[in-house]
């Protein structure tokens, strides 16, 4: 990893609630707000987009660990920001806070972790599938 990684640096994307992004299961839709999984997926664009720019050109990271508690609904047509904040790094393993907000406020918050890989390990465990 690129050295100049270091808490507490973060990293914030957005988007705007759209209806394939509403709470579906069993390919029904339940709720017409922002489902869980698609806020826990921008939670996870965040660490993402933290990490990419200190990767080694054969380096990548894969998502370990996330612990997420969704606290409000979001609207369709409504946008949001998720963050990810870097706490720290213990071995090959970046952990961030993460949360995600509307114009309303905090709407979900927890810790994500990623674990770095050498390109060839993470190609070798997909070849082995």
């Amino acid at each position: 990893m690129r050295a100049g990684l270091e808490p507490p640096m973060s990293s914030t994307v957005s988007t705007v609630v759209t209806d394939d992004m509403v709470a579906t299961l069993g390919g029904s839709k339940i709720h017409p707000v922002l489902a869980t999984i698609r806020m826990i997926e921008w939670m996870e664009w965040a660490g993402r987009t933290l990490i990419v720019p200190y990767l080694e050109d054969d380096e990548d990271a894969v998502g370990y660990r996330i612990d997420v508690v969704h606290q409000r609904p979001t609207r369709v047509g409504e946008e949001f920001f998720a963050t990810a904040e870097l706490v720290g790094i213990e071995g090959n393993r970046i952990i961030t806070k993460v949360w995600a907000q509307n114009r309303r406020g905090t709407i979900g918050q927890g810790t994500f972790i990623q674990v770095l890989l050498p390109k060839s390990q993470l190609q070798s465990m997909i070849d082995d599938l």
